[in-house]
């Protein structure tokens, strides 16, 4: 048996293992996850001007984060696959950067959470608009990828300590 300061996905020889979830009951859950690319201005105005030779940048990474989070279980070997009910993604341009900001907001009525989903959905949007851009801007940098907000399941809600 494990505690809440445990590792739940190695077993009591330290091997891996995916964590039985079968007594748990199902709830509500839902994650929302952030990051952000830093690019230069020029790139930023090209794709806010759909000035791109691969497309729409925005509407793409943004399926590209809602595939992503389809695909989870396919990608983190230990996460379940579990029938998600919502996702969210959404890709703003925030000239503060320079760049863009991706927010994902994912649901699933589950034994387990959608953390991963939401964190996988965001970076899958991230890489998406570097593919896109990167013949232009080699030095974009993604970064702030996190967790900001989970609710659901034994645990309940919880916030990063800083939001937004």
């Amino acid at each position: 048996m494990t505690d809440d300061r445990s590792f739940t996905h190695l077993d009591e020889h330290g091997q891996p293992r995916m964590v039985d979830v079968g007594d748990k009951p199902v709830t509500r859950r839902t994650a929302v996850a952030e990051g952000f690319i830093r690019m230069a201005p020029e790139t930023l105005a090209a794709i806010v001007a759909g000035d791109t030779p691969k497309g729409n940048v925005l509407v793409i990474a943004r399926l590209a984060g809602i595939m992503g989070a389809k695909r989870t279980p396919d990608l983190i070997p230990l996460c379940h696959s579990i029938p998600l009910t919502s996702v969210e993604v959404d890709v703003k341009p925030d000239d503060s950067l320079p760049g863009l900001r991706v927010l994902a907001i994912v649901t699933v009525d589950a034994k387990t959470g959608v953390e991963m989903e939401a964190l996988t959905a965001v970076s899958c949007a991230l890489l998406t608009v570097y593919d896109m851009c990167k013949a232009r801007d080699r030095g974009m940098e993604m970064g702030g990828v996190r967790l900001l907000r989970k609710e659901g399941g034994r645990s309940g809600v919880w916030r990063a300590s800083t939001e937004g």
